[in-house]
């Protein structure tokens, strides 16, 4: 795709836009870029090199003059802008779209609504581990361009890749896609579960039989995208052994006609709990069907250590453990999570509300907690669908929050945060908030005169 002299337009500036825009400039493009917020500071280094910037409001002059027009993420389609220039036939593409149509080495993408970041980083800990060159980016927090300016080229690029990014691809083909789950989330932005879910069927759409779609068989859900899919569908499950996909038995197995099998031991596995199975099913799935040895499988599995903020152990006091699941932001993470944890618990929920129902909590809350303590913006709707099956507490802080819950607990319980909404209605994102969480519990174990472990 040649883009020297094409005038292209970025919306929103945060790290998608910016690697973007960079990759855009080296390439001889004429690059505006507009973002809403008319406090940001644009380094010299991209004002130096001819980058044209409009802050504030979209004029929709200025997106309906250009070429092409990469959309940030966070940037709804509906913005009367964007649907001015959609009308005159601009190109509208996401800034994953503008990274693959560069790409030389074959792409393994993943999305689905949890496990996307456990599993995103655990391939690309697999094919380290298999002596191959690897990028790791995409909505994980590396922009997918990035992989452009990797010299030599890596051997393989993993891509985690989000509902929001899918929305604007055109020729985006994974050789590998994987699909993990889908459950209610983001309706906020979306009208219907259906459309989040097409949103999410669509890292499939441009496969062919060439290429393989790693599908979770146990999900309902999916039923739809498979049966309409052209890709080779490779499925994984924890309840059939598929002819040819992954099951999980008690060891990890793969099987395809006319290849030799595959068994990993998950005896000495770096990951616990039922959902981190079904994350180290698809992903051993992706490394079966691209060759890797068994040995360097086992191995990356064991020495795998998971990720901050996901079910991640931040500490003890007292006999209580405390558990930060901050990355939990939808109701179907938190109900893994609740499933993941051994004994009684107290869960610490709420944040910023994605529209979705509460109501798949009731029974692992009936089951396994002896209280939920509320926080944020979604407390009181949370509070009235949740009422009457578990005991509730409202919190005004964090802080607050984990006192109460640590008075609830008793000694051998755990205190989950895992708050099933997005954080931005009190922290920055999830990290700040798992930070906060890790950050009161150690101050906890202090004050109890306790090493918080």
């Amino acid at each position: 795709m040649e883009l020297s002299g094409k005038k292209i337009l970025v919306a929103g500036f945060g790290r998608s836009g910016r690697a973007a825009a960079d990759f855009l400039l080296g390439r001889g493009a004429c690059v505006t870029v507009c973002d809403h917020n008319e406090r940001l500071q644009v380094p010299r280094e991209f004002t130096s090199r001819g980058m044209r910037v409009e802050l504030g409001e979209y004029a929709i002059p200025t997106f309906t003059s250009q070429d092409m027009i990469v959309l940030s993420p966070g940037v709804p389609l509906m913005s009367r802008a964007v649907i001015e220039a959609q009308a005159r036939g601009i190109a509208v593409i996401s800034e994953v779209e503008l990274a693959f149509r560069h790409l030389r080495a074959p792409l393994i993408a993943v999305t689905g609504t949890n496990g996307k970041t456990t599993t995103t980083s655990l391939l690309g800990h697999l094919f380290e581990r298999a002596g191959l060159r690897v990028f790791v980016g995409g909505n994980i927090g590396v922009p997918l361009t990035n992989a452009l300016a990797i010299d030599p080229g890596p051997d393989y690029v993993i891509a985690e890749i989000s509902s929001f990014q899918l929305e604007t691809i055109e020729s985006f083909r994974p050789h590998i896609s994987l699909l993990l789950n889908i459950t209610d989330d983001h309706l906020d932005r979306y009208a219907s579960f259906e459309q989040y879910r097409q949103a999410k069927a669509a890292i499939c759409k441009n496969q062919t039989p060439e290429d393989f779609l790693i599908a979770n068989l146990d999900d309902p859900a999916l039923q739809p995208v498979l049966e309409a899919a052209r890709a080779t569908v490779f499925g994984f499950s924890r309840r059939t052994a598929p002819e040819r996909g992954a099951f999980d038995d008690g060891n990890l197995r793969c099987v395809f006609p006319g290849r030799p099998s595959l068994s990993i031991s998950t005896e000495n596995a770096g990951l616990i709990g039922s959902h981190n199975r079904e994350n180290m099913l698809a992903a051993v799935a992706a490394a079966y069907l691209c060759g890797l040895p068994a040995g360097a499988i086992q191995e990356a599995l064991e020495s795998f250590r998971g990720l901050p903020h996901r079910m991640e152990h931040a500490g003890e006091v007292n006999g209580i453990t405390y558990i930060n699941d901050s990355k939990g932001t939808n109701v179907g993470a938190c109900c893994s999570s609740l499933a993941g944890v051994n004994g009684h618990l107290v869960l610490i929920a709420g944040g910023l509300d994605k529209g979705g129902s509460y109501a798949p909590l009731v029974e692992p809350l009936r089951r396994k907690a002896r209280a939920l303590v509320l926080i944020g913006e979604a407390a009181g709707r949370m509070q009235a669908e949740l009422e009457g099956h578990v005991a509730i507490v409202r919190a005004a802080s964090l802080e607050e929050a984990v006192g109460a819950a640590t008075r609830l607990a008793h000694p051998g319980d755990s205190v989950l945060l895992s708050p099933a909404c997005a954080s931005f209605d009190m922290f920055d994102n999830y990290e700040h908030r798992g930070e906060c969480f890790k950050a009161i519990v150690k101050n906890l174990g202090r004050t109890a005169g306790s090493h918080a472990l």
